[in-house]
């Protein structure tokens, strides 16, 4: 069965897309940690992120380091965090959070951001990604 993440790499389900390659996709998470957290996914399903072939696993962090450049520049953060925790989707996936305190890594609490908040969200970080 496919997971939700190859349903919105298929087109299925909408996302807030804020960078695509030919490999991968980010778009930003619907429940998130914090205000601009960007899920990373390579657009093969692959359940592990150790279980990827080489090329792809190079791919993903590359593109991952370009959507965490564009997404600091457009929510105030000290750095960028990544996780990759992969419990809850069988989909590999980095999560990208702007990090202002180690708490804001605390995957127990969400934000509320509004559609509109997300999809004005969405654009302000896709135009600032450079692939």
């Amino acid at each position: 069965m496919a997971s939700i993440f190859s349903k919105i790499v298929a087109g299925e389900i909408p996302c807030y897309k804020v960078a695509e390659t030919d490999d991968c996709l980010a778009f930003l998470d619907i429940n998130p940690v914090v205000k601009g957290h960007v899920l990373c996914i390579p657009k093969k399903e692959v359940d592990y992120i150790f279980d990827l072939d080489d090329e792809l696993f190079i791919k993903l962090h590359l593109f991952s380091r370009q959507v965490a450049r564009g997404l600091k520049k457009v929510c105030p953060c000290i750095k960028v965090a990544t996780a990759v925790v992969g419990i809850d989707v069988p989909h590999t996936h980095i999560h990208l959070m702007p990090l202002n305190k180690p708490s804001d890594l605390n995957f127990t609490h969400h934000v509320e951001v509004t559609p509109e908040e997300q999809k004005a969200l969405a654009a302000q970080i896709a135009a600032a990604i450079e692939l």
